[in-house]
């Protein structure tokens, strides 16, 4: 009777012993194949790679007029083909900024804001630092801004309609919203303007040149009419509040079709939004819809973001949100 009893326990442990080692074979597998997975699902975004100015001469054709696509208050765009064969921007920074910042972190900088990352940014691919050069390697979006469809010459493409101008809008204050408020530390624009708006092939707004204001902090071409009376008055610059108030003057720009000139544009059409005489404020040359609740919500936006102190505007996150819900809430 004992020995039965002994057998039996022995092949009670024994099966045991073997669950137990099974058990712990199928926890070995699951937890070594896990790191595997997360590393495979996981995006990683590399930070800018820096490029020889032999390289930049070369994709640029040594920087051939040709090969311009744009030029602006920091420098000339140029369409450039990498040995690769990918087709990227090339900014090339004006002489009189890279003489006069000489001792800023350049490549530090470009570095940081290449981190970022976001389908309404244009994204920062790499740079270039030479002896009086500075370059900045952009993905290649397109060669139109929102500029080009609102203020167009005879013979362009189609106006902007008011549906594709509210979505543009709202692309923009979602890639202002993840700058200021997912970016850490906040990246600050210095410069919210409709030339600063790329429409890419899809037709969604990308924001360019954001971080770059540092190349220029004492420069005020191109910044009239698009940076608040702070800006000038306190001396204190670039700020977030800043580039809301130049988003609320992109607004306006969507909504009038008007050119920012100094404070033209505010000075303008503040009182007519204020009184609701939409029929002179929005563009003449598109037919005015018969619901105009979005069109005046999208007035009161630009209202809050021109018409406060700084103090007192909203933040873009809060303008962000606004946007989204007339985008989905779009019927014409």
């Amino acid at each position: 009777m004992i020995h039965g009893e002994d057998i039996a326990y022995d092949a009670v442990m024994a099966i045991l012993s073997l669950s137990l080692i099974i058990l712990f074979l199928f926890l070995f597998f699951i937890c070594k194949k896990k790191p595997v997975e997360s590393k495979e699902t996981i995006p990683t975004k590399l930070c800018a790679c820096p490029y020889s100015l032999m390289d930049i001469d070369a994709a640029t054709d040594g920087f051939n007029p040709r090969r311009i696509i744009g030029q602006g208050r920091l420098g000339t765009i140029y369409v450039a083909v990498l040995p690769s064969g990918e087709v990227v921007g090339v900014k090339r920074i004006h002489p009189r900024l890279v003489l006069s910042n000489a001792s800023l972190g350049f490549s530090s900088m470009l570095k940081w804001l290449s981190l970022a990352h976001h389908p309404n940014i244009v994204p920062i691919l790499g740079f270039s630092e030479a002896p009086g050069e500075r370059i900045v390697l952009m993905e290649f979006v397109g060669v139109m801004s929102l500029d080009y469809y609102l203020n167009q010459n005879p013979g362009g493409a189609p106006l902007l309609d008011w549906g594709p101008r509210l979505r543009i809008a709202a692309g923009v204050a979602r890639g202002l919203e993840y700058l200021h408020e997912v970016v850490a530390p906040p990246v600050v624009h210095g410069c919210i303007k409709p030339s600063n708006v790329l429409i890419d092939t899809k037709f969604c707004a990308r924001v360019c040149d954001y971080g770059l204001s540092f190349l220029a902090p004492r420069d005020r071409r191109g910044l009239e009419g698009y940076v608040d009376d702070e800006y000038w008055i306190e001396k204190s610059g670039a700020s977030k509040e800043c580039d809301v108030y130049g988003f609320g003057v992109v607004l306006l720009e969507i909504l009038s079709g008007r050119k920012s000139e100094s404070r033209l544009v505010v000075n303008w059409a503040l009182p007519l939004i204020k009184e609701m005489k939409f029929s002179e404020f929005l563009d003449a040359r598109l037919v005015i819809p018969s619901d105009l609740k979005p069109l005046v919500r999208l007035a009161k936006v630009a209202l809050a973001c021109v018409g406060n102190s700084r103090k007192n505007r909203p933040s873009m996150g809060q303008v962000a949100a606004i946007l989204n819900n007339l985008e989905m809430e779009l019927c014409f």
